[in-house]
């Protein structure tokens, strides 16, 4: 076999040269195409860009992670920062985004530029009858209406004052998920509320619950279902405040868990997920006032050792002790 083509020449009567071509064969160990580098090419190109939305995706988790952890007042024991509520504006670490926010009016500001469109509010500073209340709570169903929150908004009048409830349902929630951060449309009915608490002498007691499905780990410095309880209440208060509400209309801030659920039967419903807020009259926030402020006066109980408490508490306590230390 010849290595090169040749051609191959016949001569025949009468007609013209015939030429034959043979081109040698080429072995296996020739070169290939470049299609498979485009191919490579293509593939590292789909591996970066997976890599990209990867980490990503983990960014945006530790964000969200490092929210709930300031938001539902943990403390950062292992760094000795202590606990730190999510301040308005501030950036968590790794955020691209920009959150310090516009200035901002409160809601009585925007009322007062806004005649034509102004609620009705309360014409007496303090409310102590049910009638009182009950104007109360038409206005506060309107501002439920008017937010958007209509189903999750509830309010009874009790002997305590007017409860109010916030809460969440199946289809809505007012916080986002394991954070003390309100949603959209629970802040602009907080801050519609508060000109109106703000106006009146009534203090209010708010108070954070969740429902019954606990955080993963229970060390010192993991999240709890108390802390979620507590940032939430603080939260409601802080929004209240930017409405336009006065400090001295809160007495206290309590966080409960899971302690005390609307649905007993199912701790893990969506309706145990709540803010509440007690107005509450005269008699009870001064019964409160007196349970937990300073102490009236001071009752020996035995030598060298005395007692806080107030006469009712005096009385009482002459009555148990002797019969108690007689006993020994």
């Amino acid at each position: 076999m010849p290595s090169k083509p040749e051609a191959l020449v016949a001569k025949g009567g009468g007609h013209g040269e015939t030429i034959v071509k043979r081109a040698a064969r080429k072995g296996h160990e020739g070169g290939h195409g470049g299609a498979w580098k485009v191919a490579f090419a293509d593939f590292c190109l789909a591996l970066l860009c997976l890599f990209l939305v990867l980490w990503l995706i983990a960014a945006r988790d530790k964000e969200k992670a490092e929210d709930a952890l300031r938001a539902s007042g943990a403390g950062l024991l292992a760094d000795g920062a202590g606990a730190r509520p999510v301040g308005i504006g501030d950036r968590p670490s790794g955020s691209l985004i920009d959150r310090t926010p516009v200035p901002w009016q409160s809601s009585a500001e925007r009322r007062s530029e806004e005649p034509g469109d102004q609620e009705p509010l309360i014409g007496k500073r303090r409310l102590e009858s049910p009638e009182d209340l009950r104007e109360l709570q038409q206005t506060l169903a309107k501002l439920g209406e008017k937010a958007g929150l209509s189903n999750n908004l509830q309010s009874v009048i009790t002997p305590a004052g007017l409860r109010i409830l916030l809460h969440d349902t199946d289809r809505q929630g007012l916080f986002e998920l394991g954070s003390a951060r309100p949603g959209a449309r629970l802040q602009q009915l907080l801050q519609e509320m508060g000109p109106l608490f703000g106006q009146l002498e009534n203090q209010l007691l708010i108070v954070g619950h969740t429902d019954a499905v606990p955080y993963a780990g229970d060390g010192m410095g993991a999240l709890s279902n108390w802390g979620l309880s507590s940032g939430r209440a603080m939260a409601a208060r802080t929004w209240l405040r930017i409405g336009g509400m006065p400090d001295r209309s809160v007495l206290q801030v309590v966080g409960m868990a899971d302690s005390a659920p609307l649905e007993p039967e199912n701790p893990r419903a969506a309706v145990n997920r709540r803010i509440e807020m007690l107005l509450l009259t005269g008699a009870q926030a001064r019964a409160i006032e007196t349970m937990f402020g300073a102490p009236v006066s001071r009752v020996p109980l035995t030598e060298g050792s005395d007692a806080a408490g107030g006469p009712g508490e005096s009385s009482m306590l002459r009555q148990l002790l002797p019969a108690r230390l007689g006993t020994r």
